[in-house]
């Protein structure tokens, strides 16, 4: 046999775990003898028969669990909640977790102290606003033009009081 192996072409690489058989077809493959061939053949079918049982035994294995379920009451939409439950605490336990939740805590903080400070300074500045406009109406300047202003309004509703009393 150790003849048959030396003069036996080996592929200088194989083919890597799954990887799509059509492609391993192609390849071509080793030169075995019918022995070896025959021996192959039977291990395949072994491991065949292998997965079938495993297959089957897998099936009765879930058909059982599926009745002890019922039995118990557990229904998939509790067992959904408990699993998201169990999920959400362990996200929230997590460092990764804390560490964002911290730091989006202090950057809302920061966020709050911006804006009250913002806030103030907008109020300050409408009140030296406000007390400017009533400085500003104290001054000479604004009183003579204020009196100008009532002076034509005055002038203004006697023409129209006129013009009314023609009309009417």
């Amino acid at each position: 046999m150790e003849d048959a192996d030396q003069g036996a072409q080996r592929p200088e690489s194989l083919a890597e775990v799954g990887e799509d058989a059509v492609t391993t077809v192609g390849q071509s493959a080793p030169a075995l003898t019918e022995q070896e061939k025959e021996e192959l053949r039977e291990e395949l079918a072994k491991v065949e028969d292998e997965i079938l049982t495993l297959s089957q035994v897998l099936a009765a294995k879930e058909k059982q669990v599926a009745e002890m379920k019922r039995k118990l009451g557990i229904t998939s939409l509790n067992e959904l909640k408990q699993n998201l439950t169990k999920g959400w605490q362990e996200v929230t336990t997590s460092a990764a977790y804390k560490k964002t939740s911290e730091t989006l805590s202090q950057a809302g903080q920061k966020a709050t102290a911006a804006f009250s400070s913002v806030g103030s300074a907008i109020s300050r500045k409408l009140e030296d606003v406000r007390l400017q406009s009533n400085s500003f109406g104290n001054t000479p300047t604004f009183k003579s033009f204020e009196e100008k202003v009532d002076t034509l309004k005055v002038k203004d509703e006697n023409n129209e009081d006129k013009s009314n009393s023609v009309s009417g």
